[in-house]
This record gives C-alpha cells, structure tokens and sequence, in this order.
C-alpha cells in the first residue's frame, strides 16, 4: 500500500497565525484542515538566533491549537527557554499531519527529529525534557517511510535547519545521541543501571560500582549517552522518580575527540552550561577539582579502559578508577579490555578479575553481547574476530548483508579506493588508518613539512597536521577528525579514531604485525607506539612487557571501525600473501 505525502505548514510563531490558518485551510482545503485541526500532530517550534543558529523544541499533541496556546501563555511562567520564544518576533513553527498518525507513531516522530535536529550543525539548543521510544504498534512499520517522506519535505522549506539526512548519519552527534532507539538488551542495561544507582542512593550506600563491558561496537557509546541524558531528566524537581530528584550527574572520558562530541550534546540538550561547566570532562580534571568528603550522586565512565592505573602528567594518584570511587556515590564504568591501548591504562590480570568478581557479587556486572556496528553476517564478524584474537588468516567469506572485506597489494590503490567512497553520497565517512609504526612527535616539528606514513614512494600524512584557513579551523573546532574534510588526504590512527566509527575503513597494517609459520605475531621492535612497547611497572616493583597485549588491541580498534566494509593493505610481505590467498580463495569458489 502506498503510504501517503505528509501535511506540513510554516506559519509564524503564534495563536493569531494558527487561527488564520484553519480559517484559510477551512475555505481551500478541508481535508488537511482536518489533518492538522483534528488528528495528532508533530510540530517544530525554531528561533534563529542572529549569531549563534537556532533554538527548537519538538513536541506532539492531539490538539495542537490547545497546546499552542499553552506554550505561549502558560510555560513562559516556569521556563525561559519557552519566554524566549513567546517573546521572540522571528519564531517559527511547522505543524506536521499525516493521514496514518497515531499517538505512537507520533511519539516515534518526535523523538527521531530530536535525534535529528540536535545533531545538526546550526542548532544550538533543543529545549525537550524527555525521551519517548516507542515498541511496537499498529502502524510501527511504516514509521521510517513517513519520517523520511517528512523529513525531505522539510528539508525543502529549509534547507539549513533541515540538511540531507546523509549528513546527519555521518556526523559524530547524530552516532552518539541520547536519542537513539535502543535495542532490547540496550533498554534491558540502562532500566537495570538506574535501579542500581536508585537502590544505592536510597540507602546511602558509597562507592559503588557497576561495571558495564562489550567489545567493539556493542552500542557502548549510545547506551551511555541515553543512560546520562535520562539520568539527567529524573533528576529535575518534578521528576517521577522522588529518589533521582536534585542529584548530581558527570559524564567523564578519557579522550579529547570523544569529548568534543558529548560537550556539543550536552551542551545542546542545556545539560552543560555555564552553571555547570564541568558536567563532562576528563578524569583527571573531575579528581581534581573534587574532594573525597563532598561526594558527587553518579559518575558515568564512557570509554572507561582509558582511566590510567598509574600517575601521569597531572595527575599524581595511582588508579583513576579508584580516585572516582572516593569522590562519588556511584561509578557506572563502560570498558572493553580489548581496547586497553597505552601501558598506563594496563589492569594487572588479577586485579581486574577480582575487580569483575566482587562488581558481578553485588549484581552490577552488566555484558553487551549483541554487534551493532559492523553490518555484517555471522561468518563476516567471526573473521575479523579470529584474525585479531587468534591470529589465524581463514578464507574470507561471502557476505549475506554485502559486507566487503577487500585486500590490496598497493596502499595507493586502498587509498583511492577510500577516496571513492568518501566522494559518493551513498557511501558516507570513509579514511584511512594505520598502526603507530610510522614516527609521529605531538608538538613537535618534523624535518618534513609534516609526520608521514611511508610505503615505499607512497607518503600520506598522518592525522591532525594538514594546514588550514581560519575559516576551516573555525568550522571545524568542534567536529571529530574524521568528520573535517581534510583529513581524507591524512591517516587516522587510535588516538583519532577510537569509539568512532567510518562507513569504509582502509587499514595499513603496518610492520609491527608479521605472519610467520601460518600465525601473526606482533613486533614491537617495528613500533612507534612507545605507550605500547615500553614496560609497564607493577605494584611488587616488576617489570612487565605488555607490548602483544596492547599492539594486539591497537589492531582490533582498527579493524572494527567500519560499519560497511574493511580495506586492508599490510606492510609485512608474507601476512600481505596470505590476506590476497585467502581472498583469491574466497573468489574462486
């Protein structure tokens, strides 16, 4: 059955434009006045701020006269945010009916624009306090076909505040949203989490810690984001949750182009502000600028396997995760140990396991089993899983979802090829990116114009360094590296890419991992990453190489960062041999 165009109408922001447009819609278009006047609806409020972009909030009502008239008179009264639009002459709102709306699907559409609109790069602030992920329901499977048909018809009446939804998909905000719809084992961790943190701070219990952990592309991130943002929500006054009510909540990561990411959502949503410029941070900064005797409600951990378990820089204690404890009632960490990557960040076995064990005692042990970014089958994921954690090379399979694994003889060939991809609009966000086994000095000059990955005659700079205009660096403060443009013609590395994820990612695998007598080993000799190779002291004053553990995982952060396909070029003659024999087998079945 075809599904039908939705009704959308701009009018200016007000109970006089709304009137005037039933009274025209009544003489020229009976039928979409019963649409917008009688049936549910989605509408937009917008405010374009002169300098800064704009405003919105999303909502959905049954009555949408009523319930315009109430955000013009009566919710200025309690919130600002809707006085600045009352009292704005610029304020715009669409009204949005469809023949097959209901309340859930209505509900369902609210929440994805909210999706949308706050990962969109002229928005600014999106004034919503709640989160409406709907189950199933009568008209469920028709919700993608009527918000894409509602979104293209937007995106024709304003084109800036409303981007193709290709853009969207791509950005770094719109991956990481609170808004996402969860699966059923997302859902299942988040209501279980805030029982926890509920049941701790009602007995005012201390140092609690609940322990989240899936590997790569588990939905780690969006889990989080979602956790942080609802927590947010019911710790507002008229919250229904009487416990959660004026607590406090912080969501810390370790890693600068993570951070960005959350600062602009949280800073969106009106969760970060300058009465709370500290909400999302890093590690080091919350430990020092808060004491053990006033502690926080709950510290959310994103990422949590680069807290460091030894002093660094400026921070002079011996176990982050442990400091966090002492300075909040409950920690909810989200790790991967397959992701641990620098020699501070190493979990002496033992202590990890017992840290485990005693969590999952209490109940706190949460695992993520389901693979939500690499659009693959089965056989596809077990691959790649095998490759790193085994070091075995299998025949590559045919992929029932057209995953593509493709292996390349020239890493100029690979980059091309990441180049086409990065160019069609189908295809999204693709680089390049390799294993630290190239030099590269942060804050310091090279010899070279700039630090490069070298194949040969092949060169290609690695990552943060390409020059650009203030215009460019303007526009790309907060956007996460492979997200700017420029950094097609740079390689990524761990440090850029991890907890992100590419459409394509074209691997060089570099000459820290060989393949020998039919198994790959990791060279640490051919490394650069002195954070990896370099030994790790323990607390019994031994030294401990832990340079497979770690060059192993640099590898599995690589290799799971494409959501549709994985290019691979390695250095290493006989690993490079074998990666082509194992495909040319798959090609010649």
């Amino acid at each position: 059955m075809k599904i039908p165009e939705p009704v959308i109408y701009e009018i200016n922001y007000s109970k006089k434009e709304l009137d005037i447009l039933e009274t025209r819609m009544k003489n020229e278009d009976k039928q979409n006045q019963k649409i917008i006047f009688r049936y549910p609806t989605v509408y937009i409020v917008n405010d374009q701020k002169s300098t800064s972009g704009y405003s919105v909030y999303v909502g959905e009502t049954t009555d949408i006269k009523r319930r315009t008239a109430e955000h013009l008179k009566t919710d200025p009264i309690f919130r600002e945010d809707w006085k600045e639009l009352a009292d704005s002459e610029k304020a715009k709102m669409f009204v949005i009916g469809h023949n097959h709306f209901n309340k859930s699907l209505t509900l369902d559409i609210e929440n994805r624009l909210m999706q949308y609109l706050s990962s969109v790069e002229s928005v600014v602030s999106v004034n919503n306090r709640r989160t409406n992920q709907q189950n199933e329901y009568y008209t469920s499977e028709e919700f993608e076909s009527v918000f894409s048909k509602i979104w293209r018809k937007l995106q024709k009446m304003n084109k800036e505040l409303f981007p193709l939804e290709r853009i969207i998909k791509d950005s770094a905000l719109f991956k990481a949203s609170p808004f996402h719809k969860l699966t059923r084992e997302q859902m299942n961790a988040r209501e279980k989490i805030i029982l926890k943190i509920t049941e701790a701070l009602n007995r005012n219990q201390e140092e609690q810690l609940i322990i989240v952990e899936g590997e790569a592309g588990s939905g780690k991130t969006v889990l989080m984001s979602s956790l942080f943002y609802e927590l947010h929500q019911l710790s507002l006054e008229n919250s229904e949750n009487v416990v959660l009510q004026n607590t406090t909540q912080y969501l810390l990561v370790n890693h600068g182009q993570q951070l960005k990411v959350y600062e602009q959502i949280a800073s969106k949503l009106g969760i970060l502000s300058k009465r709370h410029p500290d909400v999302i941070s890093k590690p080091t900064k919350f430990i020092n600028n808060h004491s053990e005797d006033r502690k926080v409600d709950v510290v959310i951990v994103d990422e949590a396997h680069l807290l460091w378990t030894q002093g660094k820089q400026s921070y002079r204690g011996e176990n982050q995760l442990e400091d966090l404890l002492k300075r909040a009632k409950v920690v909810v960490a989200v790790l991967d140990r397959n992701q641990i990557l620098s020699r501070e960040q190493y979990w002496e076995e033992q202590e990890m396991l017992k840290t485990i064990h005693d969590v999952n005692l209490k109940g706190n042990y949460i695992h993520l089993d389901n693979q939500l970014r690499i659009n693959a089958d089965k056989k596809t994921v077990d691959w790649i899983r095998n490759f790193i954690d085994r070091g075995l090379i299998e025949t590559i399979p045919t992929d029932s979802k057209k995953y593509s694994i493709q292996i390349f003889s020239d890493p100029d060939e690979m980059y091309r090829k990441i180049q086409q991809k990065a160019q069609d609009e189908t295809s999204g966000i693709s680089r390049l990116l390799a294993t630290f086994d190239w030099e590269y000095v942060d804050k310091r000059q090279s010899e070279e114009e700039y630090w490069y990955v070298k194949i040969g005659k092949w060169k290609l700079p690695w990552n943060l360094q390409i020059h650009q205009s203030k215009e460019e660096k303007r526009k790309n403060k907060k956007r996460a590296w492979a997200e700017q443009p420029q950094t097609i013609h740079e390689v990524g590395s761990t440090f850029t890419i991890q907890g992100f994820d590419l459409n394509y990612a074209g691997v060089i695998i570099g000459p820290s991992v060989k393949y020998r007598n039919g198994q790959l080993f990791f060279d640490k000799t051919a490394s650069k990453n002195k954070k990896a190779t370099q030994m790790r002291g323990l607390k019994n004053g031994d030294k401990l190489d832990v340079s497979e553990f770690l060059l192993r995982n640099e590898l599995n952060v690589l290799l799971t960062r494409g959501v549709n396909g994985l290019y691979i070029y390695a250095v290493d003659k006989e690993l490079r041999e074998a990666l082509l024999k194992a495909k040319n087998q798959e090609q010649g079945k």
